[in-house]
């Protein structure tokens, strides 16, 4: 296509706001999945933590009050 001012490229022939509006949109999104990842991805190594050392405090519970029983 051709435009004679920055205007006219803008407006996309009439259709500007909807070509502006899907490019801010993709943009937005772009920079929001990476965000949302790296939330995502710490919620998850802390919730593991917590069932990891839960786990550890039960074995060795377990294994205090039962200290002569082997685990097979």
């Amino acid at each position: 296509m051709h435009w004679n001012s920055l205007a006219d490229f803008l407006a996309m022939g009439n259709h500007g706001l909807y070509v502006w509006g899907s490019v801010l949109m993709m943009a937005l999104l772009m920079l929001a999945e990476p965000i949302l990842l790296r939330h995502g991805r710490k919620k998850l190594v802390a919730r593991l933590r917590r069932q990891y050392r839960a786990e550890r405090s039960e074995a060795r519970r377990n294994s205090q009050a039962n200290p002569g029983r082997s685990k097979d």
